[in-house]
């Protein structure tokens, strides 16, 4: 990162890249927005709205941050920020790779364990960074305007360390960036609470209200058990990336709710009406990133040997919600527990 001015380009304008996008625009970065033509249309039709838990709240009007929807816009990327779904993963790779030119870094915001790998195997000697988001993004309904994203939980962005001239460029107000040595570790870490993010969708609550009950964690709790018996059988030793070790989350989400909501003031320091990418994908009709999520679980627990009966039963639940594509099923926690 040896050039003065570095020009970035957000690959996957969602809720996650149009919030970075937005805080680095404001912090005035050269930053360019790669989106679907729905969202580079309601954007160039009302502005940008972006807002955090905080109270932070701002709108970008017309030509405030750069939108394009043809991906040769990458041609002129020193920097890539990564932010489709898993499933996008393959195809925007592609995209890179045929528009990005060689010298440009690529940073990976995406959910999930191996995406980052995925990127590798494609942009061979472009260099490909692992970044991990840590807080929940919600966007707003279809048609609203102007668009808006908000950030509804707190958190720092963790990057891949050995690029300290990276690390400042994308280190803004709104989205704080530190570095971390054992990225694979701190992914690892973020799935074992992205295992909720299935839960909010099925039961189409308030991240909040659904983390309240304690019916609801103790199957989270669950999960966690068969995700964590799954990693310790392979040797894999998630990082801590919340405010309880990753050993411990099953233990302290069995705690009674008043104790709980004592304990975990930091876990539940949400927005009240925030909810999880998987119920927004439900929500819209869109496939959910269930197979980059509980799926990874699901294929560890068997290589393991390990049984994963619940999270089988969730990633059955989510797939049948996909195909009745009628939102969110609603169903209450005792559905979801059933043998």
């Amino acid at each position: 990162m040896a050039k003065d001015h570095q020009s970035i380009v957000i690959a996957g304008a969602g809720s996650i890249g149009c919030h970075a996008g937005a805080c680095l625009a404001l912090a005035g970065r050269d930053v360019t927005l790669l989106a679907r033509p729905r969202v580079a249309d309601a954007i160039n039709a009302g502005g940008l709205r972006v807002s955090d838990i905080d109270g932070f709240d701002r709108l970008l009007g017309d030509g405030a941050i750069p939108l394009a929807v043809d991906p040769s816009v990458l041609s002129h990327a020193d920097v890539v920020l990564v932010a489709v779904k898993s499933g996008d993963t393959a195809a925007m790779a592609e995209l890179v790779a045929r528009h990005a030119p060689e010298s440009a870094v690529v940073v990976s915001l995406q959910n999930g364990i191996d995406n980052v790998d995925r990127l590798r195997a494609v942009l061979g000697r472009r260099r490909v960074v692992a970044g991990m988001v840590p807080f929940n993004v919600v966007q707003s309904a279809e048609g609203e305007m102007p668009f808006h994203v908000h950030r509804a939980s707190a958190g720092t962005v963790l990057i891949e360390a050995g690029d300290e001239g990276l690390r400042k460029l994308l280190d803004v107000a709104g989205f704080a960036v530190v570095t971390h040595a054992d990225m694979p570790a701190v992914q690892w870490g973020k799935l074992l609470m992205n295992l909720n993010n299935a839960l909010v969708a099925l039961s189409g609550l308030p991240l909040a209200a659904q983390l309240a009950d304690a019916r609801w964690r103790r199957i989270l709790a669950t999960q966690i058990d068969e995700a964590l018996a799954a990693m310790k059988a392979k040797g894999i030793a998630p990082a801590k990336v919340a405010a309880v070790p990753p050993a411990l989350l099953p233990t302290v989400l069995r705690l009674p709710d008043w104790l709980f909501l004592r304990l975990a003031r930091r876990m539940l320091a949400i927005d009240p009406m925030a909810r999880s990418s998987m119920w927004e994908d439900l929500e819209r009709r869109r496939k959910t990133e269930i197979g980059a999520l509980q799926g990874v679980v699901l294929g560890l627990a068997r290589k393991a040997g390990t049984p994963a009966p619940l999270t089988e039963r969730i990633v059955a639940l989510i797939h049948d919600a996909e195909t009745r594509g009628k939102g969110s099923p609603r169903l209450p926690p005792e559905q979801v527990a059933a043998n």
